[in-house]
Parts: C-alpha cells; structure tokens; sequence
C-alpha cells in the first residue's frame, strides 16, 4: 500500500458515518470536540457559516465546499453568525438515528410560503485511534477548508455526488458502498490538501516529506514492505541519497529518525493485524520484519504497555462493547 492510504487503514477505528441534512433558516448549531475522530463537511446546496470554536471569524461556505476537520475539534455551522446555537441536531457518529450510516435528517420546518432559505449539507465522521494518531495527520491544521473551484479536484466532486446520491436514495449494497465512498472521500480531501501546499510553495513537514522524490520514494519503499531488513545506508540508496544526508532529511520532514519511523510503524501495523485478523503471533512478527517472536513481544510491549496476546484480548473485548480500546 501507498503511505497515505496506510495511514487511514491504520488510525481508523470502526466503520465511518454520514448523513444528509436539510436545514431550514434559521438554523445554527454546535458540534462538539470528540477525541479521537475526524469529521467533514460538504455544502451541497446554499450557503452557511463555519464557526471556528476560538472566537475566530466565521469562514463562509458555498455550494461545493468542503471542510475537513481532522483533529475532532468543536466548531459550528449556521445560516448567518448573527443566528443563536443550539445543542447538537445532527451526530453522525454517536446519534442513534444514523446508526445505519445512510440516514437523512431536516432541521427546522419549511414555511407556508417556501420562501425559507434552504442549506443542505453532507456531514460525517470517522472514528480514530487515539494512541496511534500518524504524525501525517497532525501536520494538518484544526480545519481544512476547500473552496469549490470550477473545474479542480474532478474526482472531490465526483465522489460527493456518489455519496450524496447513496445517503438520498439507498437501495441494495449501500453498507458497502458507503464506507469505502466515505474512504475514497477521505482520501481525496488530503491528497487534494497535501497538493495544494505542494503547489503554493508552502508545504512543510509531511506534506514535503510527500512531495520530495527523495523521501518519498523512501516512505513508500518501508511502507510497501515493513518487514525488509531496511537500514539508513539501504534506505538511502532507495531515495539516491549518502547516508547522513538522507538521514538529515528525513528526519527533519518526518520528525523522527528513519529506524524509529520504521519500528513505529512496525508497531502500528502488528497492531492493526492484532485487532482485523486471526493471525498468529508468531506471523504477526514475520509480516513486520521479526524473525523471533519472542523479539517482536518485546517491542510490542515497549511500544504498547501490554503483550501482543493481552492487546488482542482487550481490543476484541472493546470492540464488542462498543467502547474505544
């Protein structure tokens, strides 16, 4: 896999949710901070406010734009700032109503006269693994903010119209279709991120690490294959560079020393295999590079605080209890 979608593969916890709203104006509401998720915003038709929890000024969104906020900060929405919050109407992640993942919700009523100003929005949310957020997510700021610009990031748009499309109509296969639309959506909104840093001029830490042929090839070569004896001289050679310098780079885009990157995501991905399948300890070790259990239970447990056996015991408990492990 490619960095970036092993970054979602690995700091999602759980099956994301979405659902359509039709807000009647006046409306305005708060949607508080959630450790451990991200959300999005997508205005399908009309226009609304962003309300940035800090007192900042509210961003206007129109027909188009999305908002991704990817570190579970509080904010708000309202069809003007002048409009009073209420309490959350809308939680796709923990209101009981969207449990299906494709539900639809209308905020307010309707006047006689139609004449009422309408804002639709695509909202959702992912649920993330608080303990092993990626470094490439912290690099993004509390709200992202896409503008709708005609004819840029075809397939943003594309795939907001197919999910759009599945949570107004659903029919057979939609708990299929909607969460790997949602991941196809999130993946969009940070390549289409990390491309327009790139393209400014103005990109630092991950999203250079990304853009530079250097570094990049050397994430995605351990990425590609956690489980090669890699070294700095070997990963080095992969990115065309002498050992220090590839060294001095990498660290200074990545935050941490290439080995320690490495074990990191060693870790992260034993972990993943601890929780999603059946494999056994022993082949968990293989698959990221250990050739001795006993090794591998002991990085774990520097790594994690528990044994691989006991994280896997507990993440499953967890997970049939509905609770963050």
């Amino acid at each position: 896999m490619d960095v970036l979608s092993d970054v979602i593969a690995a700091t999602r916890a759980g099956e994301p949710r979405s659902a359509r709203v039709r807000w009647y104006a006046p409306w305005g509401q708060r949607f508080p901070a959630v450790r451990g998720s991200a959300g999005f915003q997508v205005v399908l038709q009309g226009s609304c406010r962003l309300i940035p929890p800090d007192g900042g000024a509210p961003v206007a969104l129109n027909v188009g734009d999305v908002v991704f906020l990817p570190h579970g900060g509080g904010y708000a929405l309202a069809d003007s700032p002048a409009t009073p919050l209420t309490e959350p109407a809308c939680d796709p992640l923990n209101d009981s109503r969207f449990e299906d993942r494709y539900a639809s919700a209308t905020v307010g009523e309707a006047g006689r006269d139609g004449s009422q100003a309408v804002t639709v929005t695509l909202c959702g949310g992912y649920r993330l693994d608080p303990g092993r957020a990626h470094p490439l997510l912290g690099d993004l700021p509390e709200i992202v903010h896409l503008p709708a610009r005609l004819g840029h990031r075809p397939e943003l748009r594309a795939a907001v119209d197919l999910l759009g499309g599945e949570l107004d109509a659903p029919r057979l296969g939609v708990d299929t279709i909607v969460p790997a639309l949602l991941d196809m959506l999130l993946l969009y909104i940070l390549r289409a991120w990390f491309d327009e840093q790139s393209a400014r001029g103005t990109a630092t830490g991950w999203a250079a690490a990304l853009a530079d042929p250097a570094i990049g090839a050397a994430l995605h070569a351990l990425h590609r294959d956690p489980a090669l004896p890699w070294t700095v001289e070997t990963l080095g050679a992969r990115a065309g560079l002498s050992r220090a310098a590839f060294s001095r780079r990498f660290t200074t885009l990545v935050g941490r020393p290439p080995l320690a990157y490495l074990t990191w995501w060693r870790m992260t991905t034993a972990a993943r295999l601890l929780r999603e399948s059946d494999a056994s300890l022993g082949e968990v070790a293989t698959r990221i590079g250990y050739t001795s259990e006993f090794a591998f239970a002991n990085a774990f447990k520097r790594e994690y605080g528990t044994a691989p056996g006991g994280y896997r015991r507990q993440s499953r408990a967890a997970s049939r209890s509905g609770t963050p492990a």
